[in-house]
C-alpha cells in the first residue's frame, strides 16, 4: 500500500514538473519570438547590412554555447534574449531584400507556412503523447548531411544545392520540433531555457528555409 502511494505521489510530482516545464517553455518562446520580431523590424528600419556567413556562424554558436552554459542560472534568460535578438537582427537584411524585390507576399506566405508546421508538429505530439525518441538517430544523420552540404555550398554556391538544403532544413526542423516537444512531455528535457532555444532555432530555420524556397518559386513565375 505504501509503495503504491509513493509511486502515485512520484507520478503526480513528475506530471506537475513536466507541465511546468511545458508552460514555461511556451511562455518564454512567445516572449522571445516577439522580442526577435521587434529586433528584426529595427534592423530593417536601420537598413542593416547582410551579415557574412562566418559572422552568423560565430555569433550563433557563440551565443548558443553561452546559453547552454548558463541554462541552469538566472543568467540563462539574458543569454536566450541575446541569442534570439541576434538572430532577429540577422533577419532584418533578409526581409528587406525580399520586400525590396516586391516579394512581400512571399514573406507572409513563409510566415504562415512556418506557423502551420510548428503548430501541427507540436499538436501531434501533445495530443498523441507519442515518444519521438526513435527519430533521434535519423536527426543525427540528417544533421551530418546538412553540415556537409553547407560547407560544400560555401565553395560551390550552386542554386540547386541551396534549394535542396532548404528543403532538408524544413524536414530537419520539423523533426527537431517533434523531438523537442516529446522530450519535454516525457521528461527528457527538464530545463525550459534549453527547450525554448531548441524550438526557437527550429522555427527560425523553418522561416528562412521557406523564404528561400518560396522566393525561388516566386521568381520562376
Amino acid at each position: 500500500m505504501e509503495n503504491r502511494l509513493a509511486h502515485s505521489y512520484s507520478t503526480k510530482e513528475s506530471l506537475i514538473s513536466t507541465h511546468k516545464v511545458l508552460r514555461n517553455t511556451y511562455m518564454l518562446l512567445a516572449i522571445t519570438l516577439t522580442f526577435s520580431a521587434v529586433v528584426a523590424f529595427t534592423s530593417m528600419a536601420m537598413n542593416a547590412p547582410m551579415m557574412p556567413w562566418w559572422g552568423l556562424l560565430v555569433g550563433f554558436y557563440g551565443l548558443l554555447f553561452l546559453t547552454n552554459a548558463t541554462a541552469n542560472s538566472s543568467a540563462g534568460i539574458l543569454s536566450v534574449f541575446a541569442l534570439t535578438g541576434f538572430l532577429g537582427y540577422t533577419l532584418g537584411p533578409i526581409l528587406n531584400r525580399y520586400i525590396g524585390a516586391g516579394l512581400g507576399d512571399i514573406v507572409a506566405l513563409a510566415f504562415g507556412a512556418t506557423a502551420l508546421v510548428f503548430f501541427a508538429c507540436s499538436a501531434y505530439v501533445l495530443t498523441t503523447k507519442k515518444d519521438m525518441s526513435f527519430i533521434s538517430g535519423m536527426m543525427i544523420a540528417l544533421f551530418v548531411v546538412l553540415l556537409v552540404g553547407i560547407v560544400a555550398n560555401i565553395f560551390l554556391a550552386i542554386p540547386a544545392l541551396s534549394l535542396a538544403l532548404s528543403s532538408l532544413f524544413i524536414i530537419f526542423s520539423s523533426g527537431a520540433i517533434l523531438l523537442a516537444t516529446s522530450n519535454i512531455i516525457h521528461g527528457g528535457e527538464t530545463n525550459y531555457i534549453r527547450a525554448t532555444v531548441d524550438l526557437y532555432v527550429s522555427i527560425y530555420n523553418l522561416f528562412v528555409s521557406f523564404l528561400q524556397i518560396f522566393g525561388v518559386l516566386g521568381n520562376d513565375d
